[in-house]
Protein backbone atom coordinates (compact mmCIF):
# COMPACT_ATOMS: atom_id res chain seq x y z
CA UNK A 1 0.00 0.00 0.00
CA UNK A 2 1.48 3.22 -1.11
CA UNK A 3 2.26 6.65 1.44
CA UNK A 4 -0.75 8.39 0.13
CA UNK A 5 -3.07 5.51 0.28
CA UNK A 6 -2.24 4.29 3.46
CA UNK A 7 -2.68 7.87 4.61
CA UNK A 8 -6.32 8.09 3.03
CA UNK A 9 -7.24 4.52 4.77
CA UNK A 10 -6.09 6.23 8.15
CA UNK A 11 -8.25 9.50 7.53
CA UNK A 12 -11.14 7.14 6.71
CA UNK A 13 -10.47 4.77 10.13
CA UNK A 14 -10.31 8.15 12.28
CA UNK A 15 -13.41 9.71 10.71
CA UNK A 16 -15.58 6.38 10.76
CA UNK A 17 -14.71 6.23 14.66
CA UNK A 18 -15.47 10.33 15.45
CA UNK A 19 -18.59 10.58 13.52
CA UNK A 20 -21.64 10.13 15.36
CA UNK A 21 -25.29 8.93 14.16
CA UNK A 22 -28.62 10.31 15.66
CA UNK A 23 -31.14 8.59 14.73
CA UNK A 24 -34.50 9.89 14.03
CA UNK A 25 -33.59 13.67 13.29
CA UNK A 26 -34.87 15.46 11.55
CA UNK A 27 -38.00 13.57 11.55
CA UNK A 28 -38.33 9.45 12.17
CA UNK A 29 -36.83 7.43 10.10
CA UNK A 30 -33.83 9.61 8.97
CA UNK A 31 -30.56 8.62 10.49
CA UNK A 32 -28.65 11.39 10.88
CA UNK A 33 -24.45 11.53 10.30
CA UNK A 34 -23.77 14.25 12.69
CA UNK A 35 -20.10 15.91 11.84
CA UNK A 36 -19.47 18.06 14.57
CA UNK A 37 -17.15 15.73 16.99
CA UNK A 38 -15.02 15.70 13.94
CA UNK A 39 -15.23 19.31 13.69
CA UNK A 40 -14.21 19.64 17.71
CA UNK A 41 -11.34 17.87 16.68
CA UNK A 42 -8.69 20.14 15.37
CA UNK A 43 -6.01 18.13 14.12
CA UNK A 44 -8.91 15.59 12.22
CA UNK A 45 -10.63 18.56 11.13
CA UNK A 46 -7.14 20.18 9.32
CA UNK A 47 -6.67 16.32 7.66
CA UNK A 48 -10.31 16.61 6.53
CA UNK A 49 -9.37 19.77 4.92
CA UNK A 50 -6.64 18.75 3.53
CA UNK A 51 -7.94 15.66 1.98
CA UNK A 52 -10.99 17.39 0.58
CA UNK A 53 -8.43 19.90 -1.22
CA UNK A 54 -5.71 17.76 -2.70
CA UNK A 55 -7.62 16.11 -5.23
CA UNK A 56 -8.16 19.55 -6.88
CA UNK A 57 -4.96 21.62 -6.55
CA UNK A 58 -4.29 20.91 -10.08
CA UNK A 59 -7.99 21.54 -11.64
CA UNK A 60 -8.10 25.85 -11.53
CA UNK A 61 -10.46 26.37 -9.09
CA UNK A 62 -11.17 30.11 -8.61
CA UNK A 63 -13.99 29.52 -6.65
CA UNK A 64 -15.84 26.68 -3.84
CA UNK A 65 -19.11 26.71 -3.22
CA UNK A 66 -20.53 25.92 0.27
CA UNK A 67 -24.22 24.59 0.41
CA UNK A 68 -25.44 25.79 4.26
CA UNK A 69 -25.08 25.46 6.45
CA UNK A 70 -22.59 22.58 7.48
CA UNK A 71 -21.21 22.83 4.12
CA UNK A 72 -20.02 26.33 4.56
CA UNK A 73 -17.90 24.88 7.61
CA UNK A 74 -16.17 22.99 5.41
CA UNK A 75 -15.83 24.55 1.82
CA UNK A 76 -14.50 28.14 3.54
CA UNK A 77 -10.98 26.22 4.28
CA UNK A 78 -11.10 24.24 1.30
CA UNK A 79 -11.24 27.85 -0.79
CA UNK A 80 -8.52 29.10 1.47
CA UNK A 81 -6.12 25.88 0.78
CA UNK A 82 -6.74 26.19 -3.23
CA UNK A 83 -6.02 29.91 -2.76
CA UNK A 84 -10.00 30.23 -4.31
CA UNK A 85 -12.88 32.77 -3.29
CA UNK A 86 -15.83 31.07 -1.99
CA UNK A 87 -19.87 31.27 -2.53
CA UNK A 88 -22.53 30.41 -0.01
CA UNK A 89 -25.40 28.65 -1.45
CA UNK A 90 -28.18 29.37 1.00
CA UNK A 91 -31.72 28.64 2.06
CA UNK A 92 -34.55 31.68 0.27
CA UNK A 93 -34.57 34.61 1.63
CA UNK A 94 -31.24 34.61 3.68
CA UNK A 95 -28.62 36.68 0.65
CA UNK A 96 -28.93 40.37 0.87
CA UNK A 97 -28.52 40.67 -3.30
CA UNK A 98 -30.45 39.54 -6.24
CA UNK A 99 -30.15 35.88 -6.12
CA UNK A 100 -31.25 32.91 -8.57
CA UNK A 101 -32.96 29.51 -6.98
CA UNK A 102 -33.97 26.37 -7.53
CA UNK A 103 -36.12 23.72 -5.84
CA UNK A 104 -35.36 20.30 -5.15
CA UNK A 105 -36.37 17.36 -3.59
CA UNK A 106 -34.58 15.73 -0.76
CA UNK A 107 -34.68 12.24 0.68
CA UNK A 108 -36.99 13.92 3.33
CA UNK A 109 -39.13 16.37 1.45
CA UNK A 110 -38.65 19.65 -0.87
CA UNK A 111 -36.45 22.65 -0.24
CA UNK A 112 -34.61 25.45 -2.47
CA UNK A 113 -31.15 26.51 -2.79
CA UNK A 114 -30.23 30.43 -3.58
CA UNK A 115 -27.19 31.98 -4.29
CA UNK A 116 -26.19 35.76 -5.82
CA UNK A 117 -26.81 36.21 -9.52
CA UNK A 118 -22.68 37.94 -9.23
CA UNK A 119 -21.25 34.72 -7.34
CA UNK A 120 -19.78 32.77 -10.71
CA UNK A 121 -17.80 35.83 -12.82
CA UNK A 122 -16.65 34.56 -15.99
CA UNK A 123 -14.76 32.08 -16.35
CA UNK A 124 -15.76 31.06 -12.85
CA UNK A 125 -14.33 27.43 -12.26
CA UNK A 126 -16.30 26.36 -9.18
CA UNK A 127 -15.77 23.42 -6.54
CA UNK A 128 -18.89 22.52 -4.31
CA UNK A 129 -18.14 20.74 -1.06
CA UNK A 130 -20.87 19.68 1.16
CA UNK A 131 -20.26 17.54 4.70
CA UNK A 132 -23.26 14.42 3.40
CA UNK A 133 -24.27 13.15 0.17
CA UNK A 134 -27.20 11.33 0.93
CA UNK A 135 -29.87 11.14 -2.24
CA UNK A 136 -27.57 13.45 -4.26
CA UNK A 137 -30.90 15.89 -4.77
CA UNK A 138 -29.24 19.22 -2.84
CA UNK A 139 -25.64 18.60 -4.35
CA UNK A 140 -27.32 18.11 -7.76
CA UNK A 141 -29.51 21.18 -7.27
CA UNK A 142 -26.61 23.42 -5.81
CA UNK A 143 -24.53 22.10 -9.18
CA UNK A 144 -27.73 23.30 -11.35
CA UNK A 145 -27.80 26.55 -9.38
CA UNK A 146 -23.69 27.36 -10.01
CA UNK A 147 -24.38 26.67 -13.88
CA UNK A 148 -27.69 28.79 -13.70
CA UNK A 149 -25.44 31.98 -12.96
CA UNK A 150 -22.98 30.97 -15.58
CA UNK A 151 -19.96 29.15 -13.32
CA UNK A 152 -18.50 25.66 -14.21
CA UNK A 153 -18.79 23.06 -11.66
CA UNK A 154 -15.57 21.30 -11.95
CA UNK A 155 -16.90 18.76 -9.38
CA UNK A 156 -17.83 17.87 -6.27
CA UNK A 157 -16.12 16.81 -2.50
CA UNK A 158 -17.92 15.62 0.08
CA UNK A 159 -16.86 14.50 3.67
CA UNK A 160 -19.12 11.12 3.80
CA UNK A 161 -21.54 9.47 1.15
CA UNK A 162 -24.71 7.72 3.18
CA UNK A 163 -24.24 4.15 1.18
CA UNK A 164 -27.41 2.54 -0.63
CA UNK A 165 -28.70 6.17 -1.12
CA UNK A 166 -26.29 6.07 -4.66
CA UNK A 167 -26.34 10.00 -4.34
CA UNK A 168 -23.35 9.66 -6.60
CA UNK A 169 -25.62 8.39 -9.24
CA UNK A 170 -27.66 12.09 -9.66
CA UNK A 171 -24.21 13.22 -10.31
CA UNK A 172 -22.39 10.86 -12.55
CA UNK A 173 -21.43 13.28 -15.44
CA UNK A 174 -18.75 15.26 -12.15
CA UNK A 175 -16.07 14.21 -10.84
CA UNK A 176 -17.41 12.85 -7.18
CA UNK A 177 -14.70 12.35 -4.55
CA UNK A 178 -16.18 11.56 -0.93
CA UNK A 179 -13.73 10.95 2.09
CA UNK A 180 -15.70 7.79 3.74
CA UNK A 181 -19.00 6.13 2.80
CA UNK A 182 -21.32 5.07 6.08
Amino acid sequence: MSDAASEHDGLRKRLAATLRDVPDFPKPGVAFKDITPVLADAALLRDVISALATPWEESGVTHVAGVESRGFILAAPVAIALGAGFIPIRKPGKLPWKTAGKEYALEYGTDRLEMHVDACPAPARVLLVDDVLATGGTAAAACELIEQVNGTVLGCAFLLSIAGLNGAHRLSLRRVVTLLEC
